[in-house]
């Protein structure tokens, strides 16, 4: 899953080296949180005009998490 946000964050910013992901442990309702961290000047890429590729980048997760049986959640910081 990690590694997926990864290539997709990448894929779209200046600074590929610069995208981290921080995974955080399940919380008591079993959703594992990712922190996704991009360059300062990357962060409207990743966002999107009204957020929609913001929203692109959950949805694609969470499809990829149901095929495991899991639940995430994306933050972008």
């Amino acid at each position: 899953m990690k590694d997926l946000l990864v290539s997709i964050a990448s894929g779209l910013v200046e600074n590929p080296d610069e995208v981290k992901v921080i995974v955080d442990e399940p919380n008591e309702e079993g959703v594992t949180v990712y922190h996704l961290q991009v360059a300062a000047n990357d962060v409207g890429r990743v966002i999107g005009k009204q957020g929609r590729i913001a929203k692109a980048i959950r949805q694609i997760m969470k499809a990829a998490a149901n095929t495991c049986g899991k639940h995430v959640t994306v933050e972008i910081k």
